[in-house]
C-alpha cells in the first residue's frame, strides 16, 4: 500500500512507520521536525497546516492516510488557537484535498478518550455520549463528526479510533497531561523515587505502544462495514489502578514499589485517573484488541523503552 502518515516523527508515528516500512508499504511521513521520520519513508518536513506541505505529502498519490498530527491536550489548553489551526482546520483541509484526489480512500484518524469529558458515568460503553470539557477533546469530537459525514457521502472511507493512555512514552516534555503514566516507568526503571500526581486507587485505561500500532495497522485494511455508523470506536484497553500499575512495573524492573508515593492533584485525578469500567463491543466486533492483561501490557511497554 501507498500510505501517508501525518505526525510520523512522533511517539506513535515513528513506531507505525517502522512497522509499515518493514512489511513493504510505500510510506510518506510528515512532521514538523526535519529528520524525525524513520528511514525507509519519504519525509515531508513542515507544518501540516501549510497547504504546500499537504500537497507534497499527497503528490505521489496514496491508498490510505493515517492522521496522527495533533496539538496534544496540555498544549491545546495553553494555546487554543493553535489547536484550532492544527486539530480542526488542517485536518478539514486534508480530508477535502485527499477526497478530491482519490474519492473513497481509507482515512484512519487518531482521536482520544478526551471526547468523553471528565464526569464519566459508572460505565463507558458504545452508547456513552461525547461530552468533552477540554479544548483538545472538543476539537477531536468535532473532527470525528467531519470524518463520519464525509464517509457517509462516499468522499472517504473513514475509521476513527479513540486512543486510551499509550505506554510508555519517551522521557521528556510531551505536552500530554497524562505523561505521568509514562514517567512512572522511567523512574522505576532507573530505581528513582516517583511522586505520582494521582492516587494509587485512581483508575486508568491503557494500551502498550505496540498494541496501539497493531490496531492502526488493522484499521488500514479492515472491512469498514463492521464499523458503527459513527465510524468511531474506543479502543479496548486494560483498566487498572495506578497502584497496581506501579507494583507491576516495579516487579518487572526488580524494584521496590515503595519508591512510588502519591500526592493527588484534583484536576489530574478527575481527568485521567477516574476511569470506570470500559465496555467496547463495537471495537471488538471490528477486530480491535487490547494487550490482554496488565502484566503483558507492562512487559510490552518496557520492551519498547529498551
Amino acid at each position: 500500500m501507498k500510505i501517508v502518515v501525518t505526525g510520523a516523527g512522533g511517539f506513535v508515528g515513528r513506531r507505525l512507520v517502522e512497522r509499515l516500512v518493514t512489511r513493504g508499504d510505500i510510506v510518506t511521513g510528515t512532521d514538523t521536525v526535519s529528520g524525525s521520520v524513520p528511514d525507509g519513508a519519504l519525509e515531508v518536513a513542515g507544518d501540516i497546516a501549510d497547504p504546500q506541505v499537504r500537497g507534497a505529502a499527497l503528490a505521489g498519490g496514496c491508498d490510505a492516510i493515517v492522521h496522527l498530527a495533533t496539538v496534544p491536550g496540555g498544549a491545546a489548553e495553553a494555546d487554543p488557537a493553535a489547536s484550532w489551526r492544527i486539530n480542526v482546520e488542517a485536518m478539514h483541509d486534508l480530508l477535502q484535498e485527499a477526497s478530491l484526489q482519490r474519492p473513497g480512500l481509507r482515512f484512519v484518524y487518531a482521536s482520544s478518550i478526551a471526547v468523553y469529558g471528565d464526569s464519566l458515568p459508572a460505565q463507558v460503553d458504545d452508547n456513552t455520549p461525547l461530552s468533552p470539557r477540554l479544548i483538545y477533546g472538543g476539537h477531536k469530537a468535532m473532527m470525528e463528526q467531519a470524518l463520519a459525514m464525509l464517509s457517509n457521502r462516499g468522499a472517504i472511507d473513514g475509521v476513527t479510533i479513540r486512543l486510551p493512555g499509550v505506554l510508555a512514552r519517551p522521557k521528556g516534555p510531551s505536552g500530554m497531561k497524562s505523561a505521568f503514566m509514562s514517567n512512572l516507568f522511567h523512574a522505576l526503571r532507573a530505581g528513582e523515587r516517583f511522586l505520582c500526581p494521582v492516587s494509587g486507587a485512581g483508575t486508568i485505561w491503557a494500551q502498550s505502544l505496540d498494541r496501539v500500532v497493531d490496531n492502526f495497522v488493522h484499521a488500514l485494511s479492515m472491512n469498514t462495514g463492521r464499523m458503527p455508523p459513527t465510524r468511531a470506536v474506543t479502543l479496548p484497553a486494560v483498566r487498572c489502578t495506578m497502584g497496581a500499575l506501579a507494583q507491576e512495573v516495579a516487579r518487572q524492573c526488580g524494584r521496590k514499589p515503595d519508591l512510588v508515593s502519591y500526592d493527588p492533584d484534583p484536576v489530574l485525578q478527575a481527568g485521567f485517573a477516574a476511569q470506570p469500567p470500559l465496555i467496547t463491543p463495537a471495537a471488538e466486533r471490528a477486530g480491535f484488541a487490547h494487550d490482554g492483561n496488565l502484566a503483558k501490557l507492562v512487559e510490552s511497554a518496557l520492551r519498547t523503552l529498551s
